[in-house]
C-alpha cells in the first residue's frame, strides 16, 4: 500500500513538473505584461517586483499605431464567417456523398484523400492570381473565401455519416419530410459534437493564420489581430517587451474562452469521429 500512495506521489510531481513546464511560456507572457519598460528589459525573474497596468493603457491608447479593437473585430468577422462557411460547406458535401446517389462517388471520396496530401502551401500563388485579378486583395474576402474548401473536415463527417443509422432518415421521409429537413432536424443533431469539433479546428486555424492574411492584406486597418501583432513585434519603432506580451495576452484570451466552452464538445467528437 505504501509503495503504491509512492508511485501516486511520484506521477503527480512528474505531472505537475512537465505541466510547469509547458506553462512556463505562458506565464511569462502574463506576467511581463504587467512590467514596466525598463524592469521588462533588464529583469530575469518571472514575478514583476512593481505591478503595473501602464502596458495595457499604452496598448488600448495608441489607436493609431497598434487599433487592437479594429484588428480584434477583423479577426472575428473572418474566423465566424469562415467557419460558418466551411461547416456548411462540409456537412451539405458529406451528406451528398454519404446518403445521396451521386455520380462518380468512389472517385470523389479518393480524390478528397488525395487532396489530404497536397501541402497548404501550395495553393497560396494560384488563389492569389485569383484574387488579383478579380480586385480582391486587402480586403477581408480573401481570407473568408478559401474557407470553404474543407477537405479534411468533408472527409471526417462523411466518415461519421457512413456509420448513422438510415432507419432514422428513412422514418423522417416517410413522415413527408424532405432531403434539407431530414439534414437539418435528425442528422445534424446526431453529429453536432463531431461539427462543433470540425468548427473548432476550423477556428483555430483561421485565427492563428499568419502567412496567407500576409500575403493579401497590406493596410492595417484590415489586419487580423495575428498579422497585427506580428507587425507590432517586427516593427523597428515597437522595442517595449510588456506592452507586446500585453498585446499577445489580449488575443490568446478570446481563444482560451471559446476553448473552454466548447472542450467537451471536442472530445466527444474526436472520440465519435473515430481520431485517436
Amino acid at each position: 500500500m505504501k509503495k503504491k500512495h509512492f508511485n501516486r506521489i511520484l506521477l503527480v510531481m512528474c505531472a505537475c513538473i512537465l505541466a510547469y513546464a509547458f506553462l512556463l511560456p505562458l506565464l511569462f507572457m502574463l506576467f511581463t505584461s504587467f512590467k514596466g519598460l525598463a524592469e521588462a528589459m533588464t529583469s530575469s525573474t518571472l514575478l514583476p517586483k512593481t505591478w503595473t497596468l501602464d502596458n495595457y493603457r499604452e496598448l488600448f491608447a495608441s489607436t493609431s499605431t497598434a487599433p487592437i479593437f479594429k484588428w480584434l473585430m477583423n479577426t472575428a468577422v473572418v474566423t465566424v464567417a469562415g467557419t460558418i462557411l466551411r461547416i456548411t460547406t462540409s456537412v451539405l458535401a458529406a451528406y451528398a456523398l454519404a446518403r445521396l446517389p451521386v455520380p462518380g462517388k468512389r472517385f470523389i471520396v479518393v480524390g478528397l484523400v488525395w487532396a489530404m496530401a497536397i501541402p497548404e502551401i501550395v495553393t497560396f500563388f494560384p488563389l492569389f492570381y485569383i484574387f488579383r485579378q478579380l480586385g480582391m486583395l486587402n480586403s477581408l474576402l480573401p481570407l473568408i473565401l478559401p474557407s470553404g474548401s474543407g477537405v479534411m473536415c468533408i472527409y471526417l463527417i462523411y466518415n461519421f455519416l457512413l456509420s448513422f443509422p438510415k432507419e432514422l432518415e428513412e422514418a423522417g421521409l416517410a413522415e413527408g419530410a424532405n432531403v434539407f429537413q431530414v439534414l437539418i432536424y435528425i442528422v445534424l443533431p446526431s453529429v453536432k459534437p463531431v461539427v462543433i469539433t470540425q468548427a473548432f479546428i476550423t477556428f483555430l486555424g483561421l485565427y492563428n493564420s499568419y502567412l496567407w492574411p500576409s500575403l493579401v492584406v497590406n493596410r492595417q486597418e484590415n489586419r487580423t489581430v495575428t498579422l497585427g501583432i506580428a507587425a507590432l513585434v517586427l516593427g523597428e519603432n515597437y522595442t517595449n517587451p510588456g506592452v507586446m506580451m500585453a498585446s499577445t495576452l489580449v488575443s490568446v484570451v478570446p481563444v482560451l474562452l471559446i476553448f473552454m466552452f466548447a472542450n467537451k464538445y471536442v472530445v466527444k467528437g474526436f472520440t465519435q469521429s473515430g481520431i485517436k
